[in-house]
């Protein structure tokens, strides 16, 4: 078998319904709301992640693209790392006023939850 063949069996296509590409219709419809109109919660926990500390903060309304930006700039101004996982930011270490202030700052409605 040669290198074309190959090549054009890889990308040989099975099966698709509706057209050329449904893409656009697959993605999930987030709203992209703005910060004054989310309510968000920040709190510490340990459950599940080997007695480590970690700030978790839900209640995000946003695009994946917005979300990544937002971490970085709270991973930044708080000197740990995090990720974001299912629209819920996670910052290594207890920094639960720390990130209340900055996002108050940023114009977002921020309690602190659990204990």
């Amino acid at each position: 078998m040669s290198a074309k063949d190959k090549s054009s069996e890889q990308k040989r296509l099975v099966y698709r319904e509706f057209g050329a590409d449904n893409s656009k219709a697959t993605e999930r419809a987030v709203p992209d709301l703005p910060p004054q109109q989310q309510n968000i919660r920040v709190q510490a926990t340990r459950s599940g992640r080997k007695g480590k500390t970690v700030t978790v903060i839900t209640g995000f309304q946003h695009k994946p693209e917005t979300l990544a930006k937002l971490l970085k700039q709270l991973k930044t101004q708080c000197g740990s790392g995090g990720t974001v996982k299912d629209d819920i930011l996670e910052i290594q270490g207890d920094h639960k006023q720390k990130l209340v202030e900055i996002l108050g700052r940023l114009g977002y409605k921020v309690k602190i939850s659990g204990g």
